[in-house]
């Protein structure tokens, strides 16, 4: 089983049978309210019937089409309604069918895109010290999460460096929102440039927003920062919005909520509400057109692919549920009804339960961290896991960090039920 304790959970196996709205339903009959929208990525919650209804309609009509010089109709439909809501002119999309496959796909776009332009000495990365991209050579090598490489590590792409990540406990501890501090973490970029040139360095990837190390929430005027770098040597920018898509921030995007656009945006998880495997890279117009165009008439331009891209059923899943985001106004729902507001009191109010020592938030995330225990480092948060498992809600935990991103549905009652349940669990173990 991926990222699990295998042995311990089939002495004690925790089964989720049924999901409807904001709940689960356990194998043993009781209701768990889904407190991470799945694995922060069913934001329009479970069950929803015009998705289930797509998927049918679909499998009955055609269940399969070949993506490789082929096409079908609704794929490009799903691309139009992608291309609508997409930040800035990102609105050439290509299909994968995971977050990891997004990331991989981005890397080859911006390496494809520099040699088209005669840049061809450009293939280095800078990823960001914990920073998560996936768990495919590409994503692990620009990602920055220890255990996810060192014993990988042997396999992992050579021409990668990394930026520092932007947390300090001293400076950002219980920050509501964006830090003030942290800006100038951005200004180590210019010093990776001078020790490798601009002219050998494809792109940055970042996380907007990091989810899976912790709920790292980017300080004031960094993405600005590094936008503005980027742009000064002719570096590719690419935000990983794999989490921060589709509504989580309050905005379509997290690079609308920051107001910073990048050249190539990855995505995946709630592109379709979850409902079928898929990932969205999106890629401004004019990566797009020297790539293509830089080709030869008649031939393959970008020698990519999967067996799986712009599959029949994931892409009417995907109408589906942009259609369903956007009847409910759900991708601004969270900042245009207030939840945001709601979501960080609930949130922040736990600051004097016992063995809390940080608290990040924005938009519907959050992330509680919690003092370790002496050489046990994550054993606290995941026995905290359990027991709002047991009272009825479903988190999640990241090292010592309980992780949040409830559906966008979720009701202030919800919310603070989710707070409550934490409370208490935090309040029964040691």
């Amino acid at each position: 089983m991926p990222f699990t304790a295998n042995r311990d959970f089939k002495a004690a196996p925790r089964m989720l049978v049924s999901a409807q709205g904001m709940h689960y339903r356990s194998h043993d009959g009781r209701e768990i309210l889904d407190g991470v929208a799945g694995l922060w990525c069913v934001n329009a919650g479970h069950g929803r019937e015009e998705i289930v209804e797509a998927i049918a309609r679909q499998a009955r009509e055609m269940d399969y089409a070949p993506p490789f010089q082929m096409g079908h109709p609704v794929q490009f439909e799903a691309a139009d309604l992608l291309a609508k809501i997409a930040p800035g002119d990102l609105t050439k999309i290509f299909f994968t069918n995971s977050g990891s496959e997004s990331v991989d796909t981005a890397l080859k776009i911006a390496l494809a895109y520099h040699r088209a332009r005669g840049e061809g000495t450009r293939t280095m990365f800078i990823g960001r010290e914990r920073g998560y991209h996936g768990v495919g050579f590409g994503g692990i090598s620009v990602g920055g999460m220890v255990a996810n490489r060192k014993v990988f590590r042997g396999g992992m792409l050579p021409n990668v460096d990394h930026l520092p990540h932007t947390y300090s406990a001293e400076h950002q501890a219980f920050s509501r929102g964006q830090p003030e501090w942290g800006a100038h973490l951005a200004d180590d970029l210019e010093r990776l440039v001078q020790l490798h040139d601009a002219s050998n360095i494809a792109a940055v990837i970042v996380e907007p927003m990091a989810g899976s190390t912790g709920v790292l929430v980017p300080p004031k005027g960094y993405l600005d920062k590094l936008r503005a770098i980027c742009s000064k040597y002719g570096i590719l920018l690419i935000f990983d919005e794999v989490i921060s898509g589709y509504g989580r921030l309050g905005t379509p995007f997290a690079a609308q909520r920051f107001k910073v656009t990048p050249d190539i945006m990855t995505t995946a998880k709630a592109v379709n509400n979850a409902a079928v495997p898929l990932g969205a890279v999106f890629v401004r117009e004019g990566i797009y057109d020297a790539v293509v165009n830089g080709a030869p008439s008649g031939a393959v331009e970008f020698f990519h692919g999967y067996t799986y891209s712009g599959h029949p059923l994931a892409m009417a899943a995907a109408v589906a549920a942009q259609n369903i985001y956007a009847r409910d106004g759900l991708l601004t729902r969270v900042a245009r009804e207030g939840l945001d507001a709601y979501w960080e009191e609930a949130m922040h109010g736990l600051r004097d339960a016992p063995h809390v020592k940080d608290i990040r938030n924005l938009g519907l995330v959050a992330g509680i961290e919690l003092h370790s225990r002496p050489e046990a480092a994550g054993k606290r948060a995941f026995e905290t896991f359990l027991k709002c498992y047991e009272l009825g809600v479903l988190v999640r935990y990241t090292g010592d960090t309980i992780a949040l991103s409830p559906p966008l549905i979720i009701k202030r009652g919800q919310i603070d039920q989710i707070a409550d349940a934490l409370r208490r669990a935090l309040s029964s173990v040691q």
